[in-house]
C-alpha cells in the first residue's frame, strides 16, 4: 500500500512580505479520501459485476521509477490493475503513436494515460488516443465537451481538477478571484483557464517571456506555474499575499530536483499536486467504468432518426433507397449500446456484430419478442417484410421506444428471377436496398463455400477408398511430415468414436487402421448435395464423376440452392461458435454399408469448415428507411428449409432493446409454413419465447382464396382484384381465419396487420378487420407503411404493445419423443387441415433408417407449397377431406431437424420465361444499380 505522506507537507503556497513563504492547511490526505472513495465505488460496481475489474495502462517513455511507484500503489489500493509500457526515452513520435494504437483496440484495458517528456506532447500523438479511454482528458474530443459543458460525458484533466481542488479546500475564495496561468500549454491551459471561468474567477494566461509579465504577477491573486520559473525571473514580483501553485510538467514527472530557483518550498508543494492527480486519474478511470457499466443496462435509445418526405405516387423502391442517406453505421451502433470494438464495419453501411456482446450483456433482461407471419400467400408476395419494417419504424421513429427488426439475408436466386428482392417496399425498407439484396456481407457465399468443400469431400473419399489398399490409404490419411507422424486433432476424435484410445499412428494394428481409414460410403445412401445461389432448373438433376480421372466412379446427383443448404439451417440455428462447430460436425451426409450414419466428423472437415463460417456467423447491422437498426442474418427458405432469420441475431437484438424493447423478426411465407417451424423449430434452439404473433393479410390475397382468378407474377392483375368486391373478400376471410386458429394452437396473441394496396376500399378494409376480430385475432390494423413509412403503422404497433402485456402461454404443438411418423401427421392435420398422410416407400424406409440410427426424437421440418394449405399449388381458401403426401425424407441433423418432402417439392427453383434479370443494369458512369425491386 502507497504510505500517504503525513500533514506536515502542504499543498498550496503564499508569498509574505519579506519574501519567505508561509504555508496553507494541510493537503496530502486529500489524495487518500479520493483513493478511499474509488476504491469503495468500485467494491460496489464489483459486488453486482463480479468479473469488473478496470485496467489502466500507463505509457512511459524513459526512467521515472518514482511516478511509476505512485501510480502502481494508488492502483492496487483502489483495486484496479496497471499496465506500465516502457519505452525508450528517445523513442520516436511514431513509436509511441504505434503502441498507443494497440491499447485503443485492446478491449481488455479500459483507460490510458501517457507519462512522457513535455516536448513530446504533439496533438498528433495527443488525437492518436481513444476519446473514451483518455483519462488525463487531453484529446481534442474530450476538451471539446468540457468547453460545451457536458462534463459529465467526458474526461477532465486530473491536474487541473488537483489544483482546483487544492485551492478550494485550503479556503482558497475562487469567485471573482484573479488567476494567472504561466507557462502551461495545450490542454492543461484550456482546461484550467475551462475550470476557474465556470468558479467565476477572471483568468488570464501567459508565457513566462511575456513583456507585461511583472504587472500580470502583481495584479494575480491566484499565479498557477504551469512550467518551471526561469532564474531570471525574481521572486519579488509575486506581490505578498499571493496563493502559489505549482504543476509544472517537471514536477508532475516526479522531477523534483527541478524546482525553480528561489521557490525552494514549492517542492512539497507539486509532489501534492502530481499526487492528488495521480489519485484523480483513478477515479476517473472509476467514473468512466461506473457510467460505462450505467450505459449497459436498459435504457432509451437516444437515436436520431431519418426524416421521411412521402411523394404521390410513391416512387420506385430503389428510388425511394436512393433518395434517403443512412447514417454511418458506426454512429448508428454506437447510438443503440454497441462498443467500437463489437463491430465490425464493412463499407458505410453495414456492419458485423460480434458475439462477445452476449457475454457482456449477459445479465440484461430480454425485451419483447415479436413475430410477423402471414396468410398463405399469391405468388407476389404480401409484404411480410415490409410490415416488420413499417411496424420497428413505428415504434421507434414515431413512438420513442427501442426496438430492432430482425430479417433473413434474400436469396440471389429469387432476386434475379420472379419474386424480387426482399428489402421490404415502398416507405419501409431496409437501405441500401442493393447492398441488402445482393451479396451483403457475403455469408451465402461462404454457406455456398463450405457445403461444396463437404461435397468434394465425399466423393473424394469414395474414390481414393475405391483405388487403394488399407494400408496405401492409411499411410496418406496419416502421412510423415518433415519426419514426424501424428494424427491430426479431428482424427483423434474419430479414434475416439471408433473405440480406440491410441495416439501413436504407428501403434495401431492393421484391423485399427482399416477401421480408421475406411468410412465404406454406400453412394446410393449420399444426401448431401452440391448448391449455388441461382435458381437454375437444369441442375436439379446430374451426373458426376464423368472425367477420365474419375476413373469410370461416376454416379447421379443434384444440386440445391444455396439456401436450402444445411448449412444455413445450422447458421440459422446456432448460439455460439462453439455451438456451429458442433453443429457442423455432426452433420450427417450418407450412411455407410452396414447402416450407419457418416458424419463430417467422419470425413475431417468440420475445422475447415467452421473457418470458413468464423465471420458469417456474426450478424450484419444495417437500418430501415428511418434510421431505426436491423439485423440481417441467414436466410433459409420457408419451403424447403425453416424459413427463419437466425438465432443469434434475435438474441443480440433482445438484449440491445432492453426490457421495455421489442425484436420484431418475420417466418417466411403463411403462418402454416414459416411459423409453425419457428415455433417449432427456432423456439426450441433457442428457448426464447414469443409474445405476438403479427398475421399480414392483403385484400388481394383474401380475394384470391375467396375465388378470384389465379395471380401470376409479370401478368396484370384481373378487375376482381382492383374493384371493390365484398363477396370476394368475405368468402377468403377462411383463410385468415384458418391463419389465425394455427397461431393460437401455440397460445399466442394474434395481432392481424391489414396491409393496404392503393386499390382497397374503405367497405373491404372494415370488413377483413371485422370478420378479424370474430375469428378471435386480438385486434385488426390496417397498415398504411408502405406509402407513407412508419407513422402509418402506428396503431399496428399500438396494438402489438397491448396484446405484449397480456401474459403468453406458449406452448409447443407436438413432443419431440412422437415417433417421426406421428409428428408429422400431428402438422398434418392440425396445421394443414390435411385427413391423414401417405408416405413413399421410400421415405419409410428413410424414416426407419432415421430412428433405428437414433434420430428419432428431432422436430420436424416439412418442405411443402407455400401457395397452399395442402400439397396443391392451386387449392386455395381452407382445403379439406385430403391426403397429404410425403415422398421422401431427409435428415439434418447439425441442424436438428428431420425434413420430410411433401409431394413434387422441388430444392432448385427455375426461371420463369422473363426473369427479373431483364430489368436489372448498372450505370457504368454512376455505379448505380437500376431495376431491383
Amino acid at each position: 500500500m502507497w504510505d500517504l505522506p503525513g500533514p506536515g507537507l502542504e499543498p498550496v503556497t503564499r508569498a509574505s512580505a519579506g519574501g519567505f513563504l508561509t504555508t496553507a492547511p494541510p493537503g496530502k490526505p486529500y489524495a487518500r479520501d479520493v483513493i478511499q472513495n474509488s476504491k469503495e465505488v468500485l467494491s460496489l460496481l464489483q459486488g453486482k459485476n463480479p468479473a469488473f475489474k478496470p485496467v489502466l495502462a500507463i505509457i512511459q517513455a524513459g526512467d521515472d521509477n518514482l511516478m511509476q511507484e505512485v501510480n502502481q500503489n494508488l492502483a492496487e489500493e483502489a483495486g484496479l490493475n496497471i499496465a506500465h509500457i516502457c519505452l525508450p526515452a528517445d523513442s520516436s513520435e511514431d513509436e509511441i503513436i504505434d503502441e498507443i494504437l494497440k491499447i485503443n483496440e485492446d478491449t481488455r484495458i479500459h483507460g490510458l494515460a501517457l507519462q512522457i517528456s513535455e516536448t513530446s506532447f504533439s496533438n498528433k500523438i495527443l488525437n492518436a488516443l481513444k476519446p473514451e479511454k483518455d483519462v488525463d482528458g487531453v484529446t481534442d474530443v474530450n476538451l471539446g465537451k468540457l468547453v460545451r459543458g457536458d462534463a459529465h460525458e467526458c474526461f477532465v484533466s486530473p491536474v487541473a481538477r488537483a489544483v482546483i481542488e487544492l485551492l478550494e479546500k485550503s479556503g482558497v475564495n475562487l469567485d471573482g478571484k484573479k488567476i494567472l496561468v504561466i507557462g502551461a500549454h495545450g490542454s492543461l491551459e484550456a482546461t484550467l483557464q475551462c475550470l476557474f471561468q465556470r468558479k467565476g474567477s477572471m483568468t488570464m494566461s501567459s508565457q513566462w517571456k511575456t513583456p507585461q509579465l511583472q504587472s500580470k504577477l502583481h495584479e494575480a491573486d491566484i499565479v498557477i506555474l504551469g512550467s518551471p520559473k526561469p532564474e531570471e525571473i525574481p521572486l519579488s514580483w509575486i506581490q505578498p499575499g499571493t496563493t502559489v501553485l505549482n504543476c509544472s510538467h517537471d514536477f508532475l514527472s516526479g522531477k523534483l530536483g527541478c524546482s525553480s530557483p528561489g521557490i525552494h518550498g514549492t517542492g512539497p508543494i507539486a509532489e501534492d499536486v502530481s499526487l492528488l492527480a495521480a489519485a484523480l486519474r483513478i477515479q476517473n478511470m472509476v467514473s468512466s467504468r461506473r457510467r460505462w457499466l450505467c450505459e449497459q443496462q436498459y435504457r432509451r435509445w437516444r437515436l436520431h432518426c431519418l426524416k421521411l418526405q412521402p411523394l404521390s405516387p410513391v416512387p420506385s423502391d430503389i428510388e425511394i433507397s436512393r433518395a434517403q442517406t443512412p447514417k454511418a453505421v458506426d454512429i448508428l451502433a454506437k447510438e443503440i449500446g454497441l462498443l467500437a470494438d463489437e463491430i465490425e464495419i464493412y463499407g458505410k453501411s453495414k456492419a458485423k456484430v460480434r458475439l462477445s456482446l452476449l457475454e457482456r450483456l449477459k445479465d440484461q433482461a430480454d425485451g419483447k419478442y415479436v413475430l410477423v407471419a402471414g396468410i398463405t400467400p399469391t405468388p407476389l408476395g404480401e409484404g411480410k417484410s415490409a410490415v416488420t419494417i413499417g411496424l420497428v419504424q413505428a415504434l421507434t421513429a414515431h413512438l420513442n421506444i427501442n426496438s430492432f427488426a430482425c430479417l433473413r439475408q434474400p436469396s440471389q436466386g429469387p432476386t434475379f428471377g420472379v419474386k424480387g428482392g426482399a428489402a421490404g417496399g415502398g416507405y419501409a425498407q431496409v437501405i441500401p436496398m442493393e447492398e441488402f439484396n445482393l451479396h451483403l456481407t457475403g455469408d451465402i457465399h461462404a454457406i455456398t463455400a463450405a457445403n461444396n468443400l463437404l461435397a468434394a469431400a465425399i466423393d473424394t473419399r469414395i474414390l481414393h477408398e475405391n483405388t487403394q489398399t488399407d494400408k496405401a490409404l492409411y499411410n496418406r490419411l496419416v502421412a510423415s511430415v518433415n519426419g514426424v507422424r501424428e494424427f491430426s486433432k479431428i482424427q483423434l476424435a474419430r479414434l475416439k468414436k471408433l473405440g480406440i484410445n491410441k495416439t501413436d499412428p504407428s501403434s495401431l494394428t492393421e484391423e485399427e487402421m482399416r477401421k480408421f481409414a475406411r468410412l465404406d460410403i454406400d453412394p446410393s445412401t449420399i444426401t448431401w448435395q452440391r448448391v449455388m445461389d441461382t435458381n437454375d432448373r437444369f441442375l436439379r438433376k446430374i451426373t458426376i464423376g464423368r472425367g477420365n480421372t474419375e476413373k469410370g466412379f461416376s454416379r447421379q446427383a443434384q444440386f440445391d440452392i444455396a439456401v436450402a443448404s444445411e448449412v444455413m439451417a445450422v447458421l440459422a440455428l446456432t448460439d455460439s461458435l462453439t455451438d456451429m462447430k458442433e453443429r457442423l460436425g455432426r452433420m450427417v451426409v450418407a450412411s455407410d454399408r452396414n447402416g450407419q450414419p457418416v458424419t463430417t466428423s467422419d470425413l475431417g472437415v468440420t475445422g475447415a469448415l467452421t473457418v470458413l463460417m468464423k465471420d458469417a456467423i456474426k450478424p450484419n447491422l444495417m437500418q430501415t428507411l428511418e434510421g431505426t437498426p436491423v439485423f440481417v442474418h441467414a436466410g433459409p427458405f420457408a419451403n424447403i428449409a425453416h424459413g427463419n432469420s437466425s438465432v443469434l441475431a434475435d438474441k443480440i437484438a433482445l438484449k440491445l432493446v432492453g426490457e421495455e424493447g421489442y425484436v420484431v423478426t418475420e417466418a417466411g411465407f403463411g403462418a402454416d409454413i414459416g411459423m409453425e417451424k419457428f415455433f417449432n423449430i427456432k423456439c426450441r434452439a433457442s428457448g426464447l419465447v414469443p409474445s405476438v404473433v403479427v398475421l399480414v393479410a392483403t385484400v388481394r390475397a383474401l380475394k384470391m382464396h375467396g375465388g378470384g382468378p389465379s395471380v401470376t407474377a409479370g401478368v396484370p392483375l384481373k378487375k376482381e382484384y382492383t374493384e371493390e368486391n365484398l363477396q370476394l373478400v368475405a368468402d377468403g376471410c377462411c383463410n385468415l381465419e384458418k391463419q389465425i386458429q394455427i397461431a393460437q394452437l401455440f397460445g399466442v396473441p394474434v395481432v392481424v396487420a391489414l396491409n393496404v394496396f392503393r386499390t382497397d376500399t374503405r367497405a373491404e378494409i372494415d370488413l377483413v378487420c371485422e370478420l378479424a376480430k370474430r375469428a378471435g385475432a386480438f385486434n385488426a390494423v390496417p397498415c398504411y407503411h408502405w406509402s407513407i413509412g412508419g407513422k402509418g403503422s402506428v396503431d399496428l404497433a399500438q396494438a402489438v404493445r397491448e396484446a405484449a402485456s397480456k401474459k403468453s402461454r406458449f406452448q409447443f404443438l407436438y413432443d419431440v419423443q412422437l415417433p417421426i411418423v406421428e409428428k408429422i401427421r400431428t402438422i398434418a392435420q392440425s396445421v394443414y387441415g390435411a385427413e391423414d398422410i401417405e408416405l413413399s416407400p421410400e421415405a419409410q424406409s428413410k424414416i426407419d433408417r432415421y430412428t433405428e440410427q437414433g434420430f428419432g426424437n428431432l422436430p420436424i421440418c416439412m418442405a411443402k407449397t407455400h401457395l397452399s394449405l395442402s400439397h396443391q399449388p392451386d387449392k386455395k381458401g381452407v382445403p379439406k377431406d385430403f391426403i397429404l403426401p410425403v415422398s421422401d425424407v431427409r435428415a439434418s441433423i447439425g441442424a436438428g431437424f428431420i425434413y420430410p418432402l411433401v409431394g413434387t417439392m422441388s430444392t432448385m427453383p427455375g426461371l420463369p420465361t422473363r426473369p427479373c434479370f431483364y430489368d436489372i443494369d448498372l450505370d457504368t458512369e454512376t455505379e448505380q444499380v437500376k431495376g431491383l425491386f
